[in-house]
């Protein structure tokens, strides 16, 4: 879809001021060289430690999942879940008994040897009554775990969960030692293909390639990984140009992305993540309790003008809360296409001829400002008014919104693959409710059945599209920048993850 230009409109000044002017970055002297099978990799964001069962920050996955640790399963670079400690399974007919056949001679990079009574020690960990696994609703539906022999699991359930084998291949639900687990927030110990080295706060963390890793099928390119966190998108861009960083997967600064062009030593790629940018509506405020207004309200804003505004023309519109990345997913951005005229007659309908005004809380993060002052200008143009109140993120919009849902509308990127079901959970921050909705997602767990979960996940896409608990804006790209001699590094991210397992310098 092209963007609408808005002649003397004030949507069409207000991308002219947002335009971002990015300062000139001169290009190195001297190509970057490939440095053998030695890796320097920028991140932005530094975690706050590197074991993924304790704690949800991406970056922490970022560093350790499927490079230190490993799952019983594993979710590839097309989103697809692959066998991993566990080399194959069976499932019960009623879909309540899962029977793990294990991987052997694996060790941890400790030494201690990983078997059934291992796994069944992670997994009870991460369900316990004391666990503080990000994601411990993944494990809820298993009531009893059985280890017949060294590698066999079994996983009986009081329930059938048709995406225990997809959330098996988290970063939240790797397998971590039974002597180790406890000082992995410092320094993880798993069974992948890289052990770790040091951890020098505030600058790096260092991967070297495991010698002793148990898939021989797997030929490491990497023999040492440097794992460099640089915040400022200026001082990344400097560092890829200079080759003192040889990669950011994940370049921050759109705007900046230009600046690269006509470098032959980068490479720069688009590609696609789960970051799904969506407005939020407290659905049982007024007058977010009507449907009407809230599908007034997607009518009145251009999704392809957003991303003009807010992230440089980079992102692709949504429809629902869905990514192309998803298996399943349906384009419904038609549902509740632009249509101002329309959006006003809605309106009026629902008992706001003169419009309304709302707050919208902001986080700081520069997508959500950007986009919730292009918003602002398209509300104006249907008589609603929108103030914007910048919320400090994660702690204020946490308490104020997350878990107060004290707020009219807010704006965040959700990041979390898959995550549809979030309109399901009783108590979630949209405060919305829908019995048939609830019933789809209930279906899509009583059956293991892929092609049935796809349609199943287009019936629920179709729902909230209809429905608009939220204002489904645009999917985030991933913008990669990498030296042009290195390959292997993921272009789209069906999961946030680094894996360095293919990664490999050309000859």
């Amino acid at each position: 879809m092209m963007p609408v230009l808005f002649s003397r409109s004030p949507v069409r000044k207000l991308l002219l001021g947002l335009a971002c002017t990015a300062s000139t970055i001169l290009p190195a002297t001297t190509a970057a060289l490939a440095a053998g099978r030695d890796l320097t990799l920028g991140m932005a964001i530094e975690p706050a430690g590197l074991d993924p069962t304790i704690a949800a920050p991406v970056a922490i996955g970022q560093v350790t999942w499927q490079n230190v640790f490993e799952g019983l399963t594993t979710i590839d670079r097309d989103g697809k879940v692959e066998p991993q400690l566990a080399k194959s399974w069976d499932i019960s007919e009623d879909g309540k008994t899962y029977t793990f056949h294990l991987q052997q001679g694996v060790t941890f990079h400790d030494g201690e040897a990983f078997d059934s009574s291992v796994a069944k020690a992670s997994l009870d960990r991460a369900r316990g009554a004391d666990s503080v696994n990000p994601q411990k609703r993944y494990f809820a539906s298993i009531d009893t775990i059985e280890t017949p022999d060294a590698n066999t699991l079994v996983l009986k359930l009081t329930q059938p969960t048709g995406s225990l084998l997809y959330w098996l291949g988290w970063p939240s639900s790797v397998i971590v030692g039974t002597k180790s687990a406890a000082d992995d927030k410092v320094t993880p110990i798993g069974t992948g293909p890289f052990k770790f080295v040091s951890w020098a706060k505030g600058d790096k963390v260092e991967l070297e390639a495991n010698a002793d890793y148990w898939n021989k099928d797997v030929k490491l390119g990497l023999d040492h990984v440097t794992f460099r966190f640089i915040a400022d998108p200026q001082a990344q861009a400097a560092a890829l140009k200079s080759g003192d960083v040889d990669a950011f997967p994940e370049f921050g600064a759109p705007e900046l992305m230009d600046s690269f062009k006509g470098d032959d030593t980068l490479t720069t790629v688009i590609g696609n993540t789960e970051l799904k940018v969506v407005a939020g509506m407290n659905n049982a405020r007024k007058p977010f309790d009507d449907k009407r207004v809230r599908q007034a309200l997607m009518m009145a804003i251009d999704r392809q003008t957003v991303v003009d505004g807010a992230w440089n023309s980079l992102g692709t519109p949504i429809g629902s809360h869905y990514t192309p990345n998803d298996r399943g997913y349906v384009d419904l951005t038609g549902t509740y296409a632009y249509d101002p005229e329309k959006a006003k007659a809605l309106l009026a309908e629902a008992g706001y001829p003169n419009g309304f005004t709302f707050t919208i809380k902001t986080p700081q993060m520069a997508y959500a400002p950007r986009s919730a002052q292009v918003m602002q200008a398209m509300f104006a143009e249907i008589g609603v008014t929108m103030n914007i109140e910048p919320t400090e993120f994660p702690a204020k919009w946490v308490q104020d919104v997350f878990k107060g849902t004290d707020y009219d509308m807010t704006i965040v990127a959700h990041a979390e693959p898959m995550d549809i079901d979030i309109y399901a959970r009783d108590p979630y921050y949209f405060n919305y409710k829908n019995p048939d909705f609830n019933a789809v997602m209930d279906k899509i767990q009583a059956t293991a059945d892929p092609a049935e979960q796809d349609t199943l996940y287009g019936e629920a896409q179709k729902i909230l599209a209809d429905d608009v608990p939220a204002l489904y804006l645009f999917v985030m790209p991933k913008l990669g920048v990498w030296n042009a001699k290195l390959k292997g590094l993921w272009e789209n991210e069906p999961i946030p993850s680094n894996v360095l397992t293919e990664v490999h310098w050309e000859e």
